[in-house]
């Protein structure tokens, strides 16, 4: 069984199903963020009952606490965070590349200090893969540089050719640990005693495809990426700052580029519009902070668009935060409870806000594949735009 099947197209929009050791992932889909081992305010079974079939672990967080070797004497992330269903990893490139003023880029890798203890780490292509491993993720990704918009094509361009060259040592290391198994064992090659099993090598290896808003870069990029082989593929370096129009002109330019038999992931994005605005342009992945960070923040996203619960209006409002949402929050609760709920600063507020917010995104994506199933996504996206857009989103 290939790792990855189309079932469907319409248009450049694509339905498909992803295949791994932790189960099925049907596609286009959105993987809730989950930071620490955790998404946010919800339990792994609040998760599951809200339909998300994988979620997004971040490696630059979990081997700074509590470390991916702890992890991997756990059984893995799995195991050790109560999630059974598909975890992708990033490499933890872009939380290092952030710290702008704790870390050093060079051929070998990237030297940073922790923002947690001001500790000194190194982090090379080569270690992404190991922390990846240990954790036993199903879906890890290669270490790529995340340069700063806007920067020349001269910087970019010296960019995504060390990306490359990172891309292709991550693959060695890859396969290294495919083809050893990556037994746990002590110093001295024997088991270790008092450990539980092993987590599972990860499936596959996603390449990243840079070259910031130039097309000719993304080309050069893809060219590069593609040419060393991977399961799938990422387009990073968007979504930060850059007008829509110009990202989409760049995943529209960008995806026709990666193999169609493969599953394409573009990293960091979005809002639910942006996300319909990639489908339709042959994108299949998808995360984004969003729908949990702004629930925290008091924004409820509904059919009729963004709806900010702490505004006086809803103060004696016993609707549901959405009629047309079947989730538990708008099942059992009205817009005033959660409401006092936020302006009492209850966690509770987050709970069910987060709840709400990953539903509705999970839910958009179930109608997307439907639509895509039937024939129906232009008609789909275009109902979409006209009621989504009814209310503005908040930052």
């Amino acid at each position: 069984m290939s790792f990855f099947t189309v079932t469907h197209t319409d248009g450049a929009a694509r339905r498909g199903v992803i295949h791994t050791a932790h189960g099925d992932i049907e596609t286009p889909v959105f993987m809730p963020v989950g930071t620490q081992g955790v998404v946010k305010a919800l339990t792994p079974r609040d998760l599951e009952e809200a339909g998300a079939s994988i979620i997004l672990g971040n490696t630059y967080h979990l081997f700074l606490r509590p470390g991916d070797e702890l992890i991997a004497r756990r059984g893995g992330l799995h195991r050790f965070s109560g999630w059974s269903r598909p975890i992708l990893t990033d490499s933890g490139g872009y939380q290092v590349f952030s710290l702008s003023d704790r870390r050093k880029i060079e051929e070998h890798g990237v030297q940073f200090r922790s923002h947690l203890d001001g500790s000194a780490h190194v982090l090379t292509p080569e270690k992404a893969v190991d922390i990846q491993a240990n954790l036993g993720s199903d879906i890890a990704m290669v270490l790529d540089e995340c340069p700063a918009l806007p920067s020349t094509a001269e910087v970019i361009d010296k960019s995504l050719e060390l990306t490359a060259r990172w891309a292709r040592r991550s693959r060695d290391r890859f396969l290294q640990i495919k083809d050893a198994g990556r037994p746990l064992a002590a110093p001295n090659g024997e088991r270790t005693p008092g450990v539980l099993d092993a987590p599972p090598t990860p499936d596959v290896l996603f390449g990243i495809v840079q070259g910031g808003t130039f097309p000719e870069l993304r080309a050069k990029s893809a060219e590069l990426t593609v040419s060393i082989g991977f399961e799938g593929y990422a387009i990073g370096g968007l979504s930060v700052g850059e007008p829509n129009e110009t990202m989409y002109q760049i995943v529209e330019q960008t995806a026709p580029l990666l193999p169609a038999t493969q599953p394409r992931y573009l990293m960091g994005v979005g809002t639910p519009l942006d996300i319909i605005e990639a489908v339709a342009r042959g994108i299949d992945m998808f995360d984004c902070v969003l729908p949990t960070r702004n629930a925290r923040n008091g924004q409820l996203l509904t059919s009729e668009g963004p709806l900010n619960i702490k505004n006086a209006q809803f103060s004696e409002d016993d609707g549901p935060a959405d009629p047309a949402c079947g989730c538990y929050t708008c099942r059992h609760f009205s817009r005033a409870y959660l409401r006092h709920l936020y302006m009492a600063g209850e966690m509770t507020g987050g709970t069910l806000n987060t709840l709400h917010n990953l539903t509705f995104y999970l839910d958009t994506m179930r109608r997307i594949r439907e639509a895509i199933a039937f024939g129906r996504f232009e008609d789909f996206r275009q109902d979409f735009h006209r009621t989504f857009t009814r209310r503005a989103l908040i930052s």
